[in-house]
């Protein structure tokens, strides 16, 4: 029995039937549910907080508070969504902050070096931590959960050595600026800092370029994409919240620099997972282990360079939280570690590894931020906010799991 295509008019073969249009918009709005759905919940927290709270949590020096007091969270988030999309953990960034953080106070308050000297010791103290763990991972196979776990314990008695179970204050007025510090003035403006809110607007544009850019792309090589309509909304609604959140900062304090490191770091290392080889050689690596091996990937020294800069950002993150303190602490650092896990993991990272974003690892750790924030603002026992923490850590996880079996039935 032969089987012929159906023919057209004049004999012609008929051609393959077209999807229906609405099937590829269902496609291209389905095709990130889940790092849109983060988005939302952020937005949606915002909101419902600002509605308990009678607003209060929107006011412009509690916005400027957010951002002073979790900046270094999202910096180890950096850090922690790429060892985690390479199927690693590190348990030990919250003793690395501690650690690092005291090298520098030492270096600054105790031996009287200038501020930047200290910055300097902690960034080296926190490469040679990460190329420690990364020895141990990469090139002996202890597992990161055991080497960081053991980690975890060296470098907090090593804190404690260091700063003799004692904490050492105050850093130089210079050293303040890093996380305290703010950028206001240069263009003038009455009541609100004008330099704030360019800066800002100049950022929307740039996400508007860089998101037609890419439609584009997708549209050249026939991938599904949003109707120009929703397209439009979308844009139009990150420029309005974003606008938004830079009129509160630059009705308080201005731009603070800490703000300004931060974006530098996202906008850094999004380019280095997006658009570089090392970047994909990383998702190869958490993805499929032994096909990257086969493909040529240099697995152990990748591995290697993911905890060197893993050690790097927990030495940027301890100088912040200790300019914030203004001082080194024994118990720095304390259960940081599970708050950048949490917010890599709310964020989009898969359990197994080989997915993740460096944007969704912040909107994760923005959504930690808004409910620790929210919740103390309604005077909410601390032992109520870590039961909250863990139940949406877990609901995060378990929204990725069943996202995964509901992909795998289909």
């Amino acid at each position: 029995m032969t089987v012929t295509a159906p023919r057209g008019p004049m004999g012609s073969v008929a051609p393959p039937p077209r999807k229906n249009g609405m099937d590829d918009v269902r496609l291209a709005m389905t095709r990130n549910l889940r790092t849109s759905g983060i988005y939302v919940a952020l937005v949606a927290l915002v909101a419902l907080f600002a509605l308990i709270t009678g607003g209060a949590s929107l006011s412009a020096g509690n916005i400027t508070n957010i951002v002073l007091q979790y900046s270094y969270i999202l910096v180890l988030a950096i850090g922690m969504v790429i060892v985690i999309i390479a199927g690693h953990i590190d348990l030990s960034v919250g003793s690395v902050v501690a650690l690092t953080g005291a090298i520098s106070a030492i270096t600054v308050i105790k031996f009287g070096m200038p501020w930047w000297v200290g910055v300097l010791a902690a960034l080296a103290a926190g490469l040679l931590i990460g190329a420690w763990h990364g020895f141990w991972v990469a090139y002996v196979g202890i597992p990161a959960f055991i080497v960081t776990l053991a980690g975890m314990l060296l470098f907090r008695g090593l804190t404690l050595f260091v700063l003799d179970n004692v904490s050492l204050s105050p850093f130089p007025e210079g050293y303040g600026v890093i996380a305290s510090g703010f950028i206001n003035g240069w263009l003038g403006g009455n009541g609100y800092d004008v330099f704030t809110l360019v800066v800002f607007a100049l950022g929307v544009a740039g996400f508007a370029v860089s998101q037609y850019r890419s439609r584009k792309a997708r549209m050249g090589y026939h991938q599904p994409v949003p109707p120009l309509s929703m397209f439009a909304l979308k844009i139009l609604a990150v420029g309005v919240l974003v606008m938004a959140f830079a009129w509160k900062l630059a009705s308080a304090r201005g731009l603070p620099v800490v703000l300004i490191m931060l974006a530098v770091l996202i906008m850094a290392y999004t380019m280095m997972m997006q658009h570089t080889v090392f970047g994909r050689q990383i998702y190869a690596i958490g993805g499929n282990l032994a096909a990257a091996s086969l493909s040529g990937v240099k697995v152990r020294a990748v591995n290697f360079w993911i905890f060197v800069n893993m050690g790097l950002l927990s030495a940027v993150a301890g100088i912040v939280f200790s300019s914030r303190t203004n001082g080194a602490q024994p118990g720095a650092g304390n259960m940081f570690e599970l708050d950048a896990i949490a917010a890599a993991f709310i964020g989009g990272a898969a359990v197994t590894g080989g997915v993740g974003k460096v944007v969704g690892a912040m909107a994760g750790g923005l959504i930690m931020a808004v409910m620790s924030n929210g919740m103390q603002l309604m005077g909410i026992d601390q032992s109520l906010q870590s039961v909250v923490k863990g139940l949406v850590l877990l609901l995060a996880v378990a929204f990725d799991i069943w996202n995964k079996r509901r992909a795998g039935a289909h």
